[in-house]
This record gives C-alpha cells, sequence and structure tokens, in this order.
C-alpha cells in the first residue's frame, strides 16, 4: 500500500530539546484528529499547539506542535503532518505509540521519500541527492549533493533525452519516407546527431571514478619502509593522535584506518605495516594487509626518512621498480624533515615533518588535486556521476548509442537501428526514475533513515 498512513521519527532519538515526526498518506489528517487536539487541518502550513493523548485510553503524552501540509504541496505529495515533541526516548516513542494506535503504521526505510519520487514530487536522482546530503562528512560531498538536488544532473540527462528523442524522430522520418533520394534526412545531420549525444554521455561516465570516490572517501594508503615516519604523518593528517608512534621499528603491525577531511574532501587514509623483510610471522601478515591495501587504493602516500629511498633494500631503484608496480598514484615525501639541516639537500622530493608541521599544508592540497583533479576542474557547476547505479545506467545507454551506430554502418534496416535508440533512453529513463522497477527502487530506499 502506497497511499496508507504512515507515520515515523524524522530526528535521532535520544536527549534533545525536539522531536520531530512525520505522518503521511491518504487519510493522514483523520489519524491525526484521533490523536491531537484540538487540530485544524483547514489551516494549511500553520503551526498550532496541540494536546497528544492516546486515541484509546485519553491517555495525555505531551504538549507539542503541528503543522499541516495538504496534498500535493507537500514533500510526500499525500496529506502531511509534521509534529514537533518534547525530545528525548519517552515522549517521542509515547507520541508515536500513539498515532499508530490512531491508525497510521510505522513507515519503511525512506519510504516518505519513496512516495516523494512515485508522486512526482522528486525525481529518483533528487531522492538519493537527499540522502547523500544527510550522509556528507565533507563540504565538498555536501556541495555536489546540494547541486545534485537543484536538479543539476537531471536537468543534462533530460537534455540528453530530448537529443536521442531528436535523433529517434529524424530515423523515423527516413522510415516514414523510404523512397526519397538517400531519404529526407541528410546521412551527415544523423551523423552530428549521433555524435553530439555519444559525447555527452561519455563525458558524464567520465566523472564517475572521482564521483563515486568523492561519495564513498578516496583510499589513501600510507606506505613505507618501516620507521619512515607514517604513523607520525598518519595521526598528523588525522588531526589526532590514532596511531602508536615509537622508534622501534616494525611497530604498526596492522592496518589502521580512520576517515579525514583534507581540502574539504572525504579520504579514507590508512596507516600500513612497513615494507621489508622479515621473519617475524605476526609481521609478515601486516605486511602481507599492507599490500592488499596498496592494491586497492585509490591513492598512495610513499614515506621516506632522511637517508631512507626504498622499501626494500634502501636503493633507489628498488623504491622506483615498488612504485612501478602499483596502479594507483603515488605520491612520495621525505618525512622528518624537523630532522634534516637547513638549507635541505635539493630533492625534487617534497619534505614534510609530523613534529613541526612544516609542509603539510602543501601536502594536503596535493592529495587533493591527485584523488579529485577532475572535479577539481570542473567545479561546483557541472554535474557528476557519484553512484554505481548512475554509471551503469550511463554506460548501457552509451552501448546502445554505439550499437545504433554499428546497425547504421552495416545496413541494417532503419526500424531496427532504431531499437537501440529506444534501448538508450530506457537506461536514461532508469536512470531519472521515469519508469523504475520496484527492485531498484528497495535497493535505493533500503539505506535511507525511516523518518526520511
Amino acid at each position: 500500500m502506497l497511499s496508507d498512513p504512515i507515520v515515523a521519527l524524522a530526528t535521532p532519538p535520544g536527549r534533545s530539546a525536539i522531536a520531530l515526526i512525520r505522518l503521511s498518506g491518504r487519510g493522514a489528517f483523520d489519524v491525526a484528529a484521533r490523536a491531537l487536539h484540538p487540530f485544524h487541518p483547514d489551516h494549511p502550513r500553520t503551526v498550532r499547539r496541540v494536546r497528544v493523548v492516546h486515541p484509546a485510553t485519553g491517555e495525555p503524552v505531551d504538549d507539542a506542535l503541528a503543522a499541516c501540509f495538504p496534498a500535493p504541496r507537500s514533500y510526500t505529495g499525500d496529506d502531511l503532518v509534521e509534529l514537533s515533541t518534547h525530545g528525548g526516548l519517552l515522549v517521542p516513542a509515547a507520541a508515536l505509540a500513539a498515532l499508530v494506535a490512531a491508525g497510521a503504521r510505522p513507515a519503511a526505510p525512506g519510504e516518505f521519500s519513496r512516495r516523494a519520487v512515485l508522486n512526482g514530487k522528486l525525481d529518483l536522482l533528487q531522492a538519493e541527492a537527499t540522502a547523500d546530503l544527510i550522509d556528507a562528512g565533507a563540504p565538498a560531498q555536501a556541495r555536489r549533493a546540494l547541486q545534485q538536488l537543484d536538479r543539476g544532473l537531471s536537468r543534462r540527462l533530460e537534455q540528453l533525452r530530448a537529443e536521442l528523442i531528436e535523433l529517434e524522430a529524424l530515423i523515423a522520418y527516413e522510415i516514414d519516407f523510404p523512397d526519397e533520394d538517400e531519404g529526407p534526412v541528410a546521412p551527415e545531420r544523423v551523423e552530428r546527431a549521433w555524435r553530439a549525444a555519444r559525447e555527452r554521455i561519455a563525458q558524464l561516465i567520465a566523472t564517475a571514478p572521482e564521483g563515486e570516490r568523492l561519495r564513498e572517501g578516496a583510499l589513501l594508503v600510507i606506505a613505507g619502509r618501516p620507521n619512515a615516519g607514517k604513523s607520525s604523518l598518519f595521526n598528523a593528517l588525522l588531526g589526532r593522535e590514532r596511531a602508536i608512534v615509537t622508534e622501534v621499528p616494525g611497530t604498526t603491525r596492522d592496518a589502521i584506518e580512520a576517515y579525514a577531511v583534507l581540502e574539504g574532501f572525504p579520504f579514507r587514509l590508512v596507516d600500513t605495516a612497513g615494507l621489508r623483510e622479515s621473519d617475524d610471522g605476526v609481521e609478515r601478515m601486516g605486511i602481507d594487509v599492507a599490500r592488499r591495501y596498496l592494491d586497492a587504493a585509490d591513492l598512495i602516500l610513499f614515506c621516506e626518512a632522511p637517508g631512507d629511498e626504498g622499501p626494500g633494500t634502501g636503493d633507489e631503484a628498488d623504491r622506483d621498480a615498488f612504485l612501478a608496480a602499483r596502479h594507483a598514484p603515488v605520491v612520495v615525501v621525505r618525512t622528518k624533515a624537523d630532522l634534516v639541516p637547513v638549507p635541505r639537500p635539493s630533492s625534487p622530493v617534497p619534505f614534510v615533518s609530523a613534529v613541526t608541521g612544516a609542509g603539510l599544508a602543501d601536502l594536503r592540497r596535493n592529495l587533493a588535486e591527485v584523488a579529485y583533479g577532475r572535479l577539481l576542474g570542473l567545479g561546483d557547476v557541472e554535474p557528476v556521476v557519484t553512484r554505481a547505479r548512475h554509471r551503469e545506467a550511463l554506460e548501457r545507454a552509451f552501448a546502445e548509442v554505439n550499437a545504433f551506430r554499428e546497425a547504421r554502418e552495416r545496413g541494417v534496416d532503419a526500424a531496427a537501428a532504431a531499437t537501440h535508440l529506444r534501448a538508450a533512453l530506457g537506461a536514461l529513463d532508469d536512470l531519472i526514475g521515469v519508469v523504475t522497477p520496484d527492485a531498484i527502487l528497495d535497493r535505493v530506499f533500503a539505506t535511507f533513515c525511516v523518518g526520511k
């Protein structure tokens, strides 16, 4: 049932000044009238004081504030009541129980936003942006979520969809007038329309690696030989003492992961065991873990202490061979700059000090540029693909657009070739949420807050 009255707490449970409860659905005002006194739905968007009572026992629950939002001018598109009660654990729970007893049912995760999508108040991309904005832990994440919530990506996809429809219309015209010389539409016009649509899709797909990285946080693995200052640098970038630091080589035996924001961008910092040959079984296990993290890294920060130039033998060639074997970009720094005499020896590798903070600001900027260079270049105006679901749909559309061109080159009948354009449009419709299977909706809203 997608219109029955649902209710949920929209604020986190616990000690607080107020709690917000949402009630929405067909008949929501009747439910509210049984538990809120006096209740006046004829004064929309006006906050009024009400007394919350249990409808079965008449027991008072709380003095609260209520505002009504009649359909369709509400978040969900259905009748909606927002009830502000006192905070804490007992009062909001009792108010929820009173509304359930009055005829509402507890909402499923994301059910309010799901109804907003089904009622045309939001598209699916905006609903996902709502969840991303709530989960944002870095300013760059919040800015991108707001841009998507403002339909930045949706508008770009609608433009792309219109271009594909226009291309499909050209082919339909060609089908309707097959006896004209070379058809009424010049082949060059079809080619230009095809190239424009293909380029737009390719540009969006190109933003996916960094866009998905922005949403999840770039995996930044700190590596180097034992006692190269990795843990000290990890703590300095994190801004707190998270890893144990000693002068004894091999102190770090396992990978330590923590979330950090560098230059406004999200990172998952990982401090790893020093890379060397070891007879210690526990240390070897830690080194194996480090190598697995290195294989999965989005970015590697390789640390060298003064006089330390390689993970194995101390040979610079050994270091270069190690770095060349990595798939992720590598940023190399010389640590413990406070121990190096000034002026320091000339080197293309920057010096940093976790003790004095020297070089850390430049390092943070460099890490953000390497991990998110494309996004920095785009600014906050151009839309970005931030979820695997978006990328997969665009890749399907891209493949179908290419298949259309290949069919044309092989001389396939125009009507048959046009089916690829229709499939590309279907992929975009799935992405925006024009027609979306329940399985996709279930997957999207499963991670939402219950009250959202």
